[in-house]
């Protein structure tokens, strides 16, 4: 399933748009969420999701604080990533467990992380593969947490990747065999095709795709601009930042194989 980080209501409806009656997950940064507007941002995106024609969760992503995962979870999250992996195995354990246990209990989804992924979410600079996951702690981690979903560090890396990415493929099936529950890969905006494929194949059931999106969506604003501006035309300039994203997410969809024909 392909996920897609939303900073705001175009992003989002663009991203709805593309799925059309396939399920996606609308993800939201903790950064924007926190930041002025953000409960506002997350009720617009939920909003967006609820009038899709398919399932559409709505995830906060990379959220180390349990206070705004809560937060997030009342403002009408339907999945969080707690987010602990810079903290030692057993804290991470902790942090996990205690966010299963207050909002998993709503039917929440958790996602978790083992492994820690370098570069930044929200920001696309050059990133090389951090620490990776180690297969025999991921199963004692989902066995200990009772998370819903782990994301995996196998070579991949938020933002755009330093150096050509050589993902740990044995490693990926060792944790696919030992863990039993869905398996995510962030940082899909870098990766060559078919390792987006081969991962798929490999059993990860959520990829995670940003950069490509802002890149877009701010190449779209560019070109836009000049044609806009004489008449403040801000209807014309979302329909072309709406465009933009929607092309980069169909292509995703289509990569996944959730329909459409796929482009370069």
């Amino acid at each position: 399933m392909a996920a897609f980080t939303c900073y705001d209501v175009e992003t989002a409806a663009a991203a709805s748009a593309a799925a059309r009656r396939r399920p996606v997950v609308l993800l939201v940064a903790e950064r924007a969420f926190t930041s002025s507007g953000g409960d506002a941002l997350l009720a617009a995106i939920c909003g967006v999701a609820d009038a899709a024609a398919a399932a559409v969760a709505v995830q906060l992503d990379h959220c180390g604080d349990l206070a705004v995962i809560e937060r997030a979870v009342a403002g009408g999250a339907t999945a969080v990533m707690a987010d602990a992996a810079r903290l030692p195995f057993e804290e991470n354990i902790e942090f996990v467990r205690a966010a299963v246990a207050t909002v998993g209990a709503r039917g929440v989804s958790v996602e978790a992380e083992l492994g820690r992924l370098e570069g930044h979410e929200d920001a696309a600079s050059d990133a090389r593969a951090g620490a990776l996951t180690d297969p025999q702690q991921a199963a004692r981690f989902c066995e200990a947490t009772g998370c819903h979903c782990l994301a995996v560090s196998i070579g991949n890396v938020h933002g755009r990747y330093a150096t050509p990415p050589a993902l740990d493929w044995a490693r990926l099936h060792e944790i696919g065999r030992l863990v039993d529950v869905p398996l995510s890969l962030h940082g899909a905006s870098g990766l060559p095709h078919d390792d987006v494929r081969r991962a798929v194949g490999a059993g990860i059931a959520k990829v995670n795709v940003n950069t490509e999106l802002r890149e877009a969506y701010l190449a779209a604003t560019t070109t836009a601009l000049e044609g806009v501006l004489p008449a403040a035309n801000l209807l014309e300039l979302h329909a072309a930042q709406r465009a933009a994203v929607a092309e980069v997410c169909a292509r995703k969809l289509a990569l996944l194989g959730q329909g459409g024909s796929e482009r370069a």
